[in-house]
């Protein structure tokens, strides 16, 4: 299980994108079984996750949600909230256009007084994965290579790995053949090879120097 594997390499977030606010679009019946899917989900794995030290999070609009589904997510981040391993979101009714525009309104209803001077910073708190720190690795399977509406915001600056391996067939090995690819990446955010060799070069000083 990719969650396990996440959390014994010390992984402490994990975010899947289980049903998008596209979805809706797929046939009834798809749909039907995908709802019942995340209910089953629910209800059999949160007391794993739970007995396991990790922490449920689910984000997304909640309003086209079933009664009882929405009961369910909200029992499983009741239950866990107070762990301390692994975070696990599960993003349902989720796109990144939805979440962003949730977190300007958000933003613009808290501060008012600051119309056209608002900053990144004001915006960050409002957005669904407010809790979790900006991604480091964003893996795309089934040979898909494109976003698909997904934390757009928040990938503004982390790696993209894709593979044609189905979901299904994603495990451990395949997670440690991403995070591999990773390691070998230079991340930059906007700043050139040189400039990160010396920031490198000035803090292996001061760590040297004496206290």
């Amino acid at each position: 299980m990719v969650t396990q594997a996440c959390a014994e390499r010390g992984i402490e977030f994990l975010t899947l994108f289980a049903f998008s606010s596209e979805n809706w679009r797929r046939p009834k019946d798809e749909v039907s079984f995908l709802m019942e899917l995340f209910v089953m989900a629910l209800e059999q794995e949160v007391a794993k996750l739970h007995e396991n030290n990790l922490r449920l999070r689910v984000i997304g609009d909640f309003s086209s949600f079933e009664p009882r589904l929405r009961k369910l997510i909200a029992q499983g981040e009741a239950l866990t909230g107070n762990n301390t391993g692994l975070t696990l979101t599960i993003a349902a009714n989720y796109g990144g256009r939805w979440d962003t525009l949730q977190a300007v309104n958000k933003m613009v209803r808290a501060f008012p007084e600051k119309a056209g001077r608002y900053l990144e910073a004001d915006l960050a708190p409002y957005l669904a994965t407010s809790y979790a720190p900006e991604p480091d690795l964003f893996i795309r399977t089934g040979g898909e290579q494109r976003l698909s509406n997904f934390l757009l915001w928040q990938l503004a600056y982390t790696e993209f790995y894709f593979t044609d391996e189905l979901w299904p067939d994603f495990d451990a090995k395949s997670l440690s053949r991403a995070i591999e690819s990773y390691r070998r990446r230079e991340r930059r955010f906007g700043r050139t090879s040189e400039q990160l060799a010396e920031s490198r070069d000035a803090q292996g000083q001061a760590a040297k120097r004496p206290r």
